[in-house]
């Protein structure tokens, strides 16, 4: 917090805010036992005006200790594959005409809680009771000024925790590894993990790896040299939920896939460019195809960007393909999503037996992105846009 006090150092280093000479020392920096070089300030305003940013720090460090244990081995005792949409486990791999090379692997048990942490309604039973019969699902709503600040707080969380994720992804790590870092730091941001027990969705955050378009389940499988895997975190937060996801290199990713994920990026750019007051929701969708379908790609149309706030999901349904038929223009104060999934080869998608991971027909690689965004009265806010502190783990924003 910004009110907390900073310790005297022994020796004076450069502020880490202005570089000036600096002699005080960030506490929680010393009780984490960080570098002293990336914790000193010169006065207690620098330490203040630096602490939105600095925090992150703290955070990547206790991550980081999480992650330096032991990986998950091939022992997957007490571990079951998910079935019937989440409400069943096997200790049988399914029979299934899979489209790709990727597999299931089983599922470590549903993480819990804290009893202090405010919880969405169907954290208990995995059914939603408010959301399926909200006017909110007929009527786009407009922000109040108190809902739009709550939203900026749970976005800007949410990508923190996204970044957390983002920092362990390498070959061997599993999938099940980066949703107890994606849970680990919902909670100690004082944050709900959205998708946990949603509809009886059965971990904290989906990982959709190489063929998965959306909705994979994290398991005991460990990502290898030249995957790709989509993170998709969002978070409930004083009382709101922000959502965004965004698709990683796994070591040595071939040209293809890079292309693929990079002209992904570039869907959702160009798609948020264009979002102001009075612009048509279906108009999402046309610039989404051309760009796609130019780069020689396909649009997938099963799924679409939503509304979002004190709802998961709500109106307006926001299609990313061309010639859709979505009702309605922006106007300022709507919250919505956009996240396009892409894909290399053909947009027909297929279900898992697991009644969640959706896959690529023809077993070709997807990829996707996605932002929380507020239409403002002059354009459109990215609530969950990248921070100066995220990791750099794309080429073309470093170029």
């Amino acid at each position: 917090m910004q009110g907390e006090g900073i310790v005297q150092s022994l020796s004076s280093l450069s502020c880490v805010r202005c570089s000036k000479p600096a002699s005080l020392q960030c506490p929680k920096c010393m009780d984490l036992r960080l570098p002293r070089e990336g914790a000193s300030f010169c006065t207690q305003d620098c330490f203040k005006a630096s602490w939105s940013s600095h925090k992150a720090v703290h955070l990547k460090a206790k991550l980081s200790t999480m992650t330096d244990q032991k990986n998950l081995d091939t022992d997957t005792d007490g571990w079951l594959y998910c079935t019937r949409k989440g409400q069943g486990r096997s200790g049988f791999a399914p029979n299934f005409d899979w489209t790709g090379p990727l597999r299931p692997y089983p599922i470590s048990s549903m993480r819990t809680v804290p009893a202090h942490i405010d919880k969405p309604d169907w954290a208990e039973d995995g059914t939603p009771k408010i959301e399926p019969y909200s006017d909110l699902q007929n009527t786009v709503e407009i922000k109040t000024p108190e809902q739009i600040k709550r939203m900026r707080e749970t976005c800007r969380l949410g990508r923190e925790i996204l970044d957390a994720a983002a920092r362990v992804i390498r070959p061997g790590i599993t999938t099940d590894e980066i949703d107890r870092v994606v849970h680990e730091a919902t909670i100690a941001g004082g944050g709900y993990p959205s998708p946990l027990n949603y509809h009886f969705f059965p971990k904290s955050c989906c990982t959709s790896v190489n063929e998965v378009i959306c909705h994979g389940i994290p398991d005991a499988r460990k990502l290898e040299d030249g995957d790709i895997v989509n993170v998709d975190v969002s978070v409930y937060y004083k009382g709101c939920h922000g959502d965004l996801n965004e698709t990683f290199f796994v070591g040595n990713v071939d040209e293809a896939s890079q292309q693929l994920v990079r002209r992904t990026y570039e869907c959702l750019e160009k798609a948020i460019a264009i979002v102001k007051p009075g612009v048509r929701f279906r108009e999402v969708g046309e610039v989404i195809n051309r760009h796609a379908t130019m780069s020689g790609l396909s649009v997938v149309k099963s799924y679409c960007g939503h509304g979002i706030g004190d709802l998961f999901h709500c109106a307006p349904n926001i299609p990313h393909y061309a010639r859709n038929k979505a009702v309605g223009v922006m106007k300022a104060g709507q919250t919505f999503t956009i996240e396009p999934m892409i894909n290399a080869g053909v947009w027909r998608d297929r279900l898992w037996p697991d009644g969640w991971t959706d896959v690529t027909a023809d077993g070709k690689r997807s990829a996707q992105f996605e932002h929380t965004l507020l239409v403002t009265e002059s354009g459109v806010e990215v609530l969950t846009g990248r921070l100066a502190s995220s990791p750099k783990v794309f080429p073309w924003l470093d170029a």
